[in-house]
């Protein structure tokens, strides 16, 4: 679902809900579906996702939540990658709870309804985007520019940035 939430300055922006079960198989559609929604919000005149420093914390407490006591991510993005892609995003990740656990820290934020862990926004941003980004990029840098999208140009960078933490992950081990 699509909610429209505030931002702290007033104006309104974009919060896509997932709920799961969400399919690893499906993060290119779910990154998709993210690229879909930000062309609509900008269409529709909505700002972008003013995330703040404790939602960034929260967000990458419950992938990290989620990997350890739910269930193995496919791709488990490190915190620089994770923090990067989700600050960037210029959309609000957000899902239904789906678990009995809470989060382990970063509970009570006023724009996350739930405590919970929520199966959701784990797989779509860390399965998807995450994992899919150079699939994502590759699309984007062809036709994003007509499509009003330029604001995505932060995917390159991320694909720099995981390039360069993989290389040293590579070096280290």
């Amino acid at each position: 679902r699509l909610e429209i939430k505030k931002r702290k300055d007033g104006k309104e922006y974009f919060c896509v809900c997932y709920s799961g079960p969400i399919r690893s198989a499906g993060g290119t559609a779910a990154s998709v579906s993210l690229v879909i929604a930000d062309y609509v919000r900008k269409k529709m005149g909505f700002e972008v996702y003013d995330i703040t420093e404790d939602e960034l914390k929260r967000a990458f407490t419950e992938i990290s939540d989620y990997h350890e006591r739910v269930t193995n991510l496919q791709y488990f993005p490190s915190e620089e990658e994770f923090l990067f892609m989700v600050k960037n995003l210029p959309l609000q990740v957000d899902g239904d709870p789906s678990e009995k656990f809470d989060v382990s820290n970063y509970k009570d934020l006023s724009r996350i309804a739930t405590n919970k862990l929520r199966n959701g926004p784990c797989l779509v941003l860390c399965e998807g985007i995450c994992q899919k980004a150079g699939k994502v990029w590759k699309k984007l840098s062809d036709w994003g520019k007509d499509f009003g999208l330029e604001n995505w140009g932060f995917m390159s960078e991320f694909l720099d940035l995981q390039r360069r933490i993989r290389a040293k992950d590579k070096a280290v081990g």
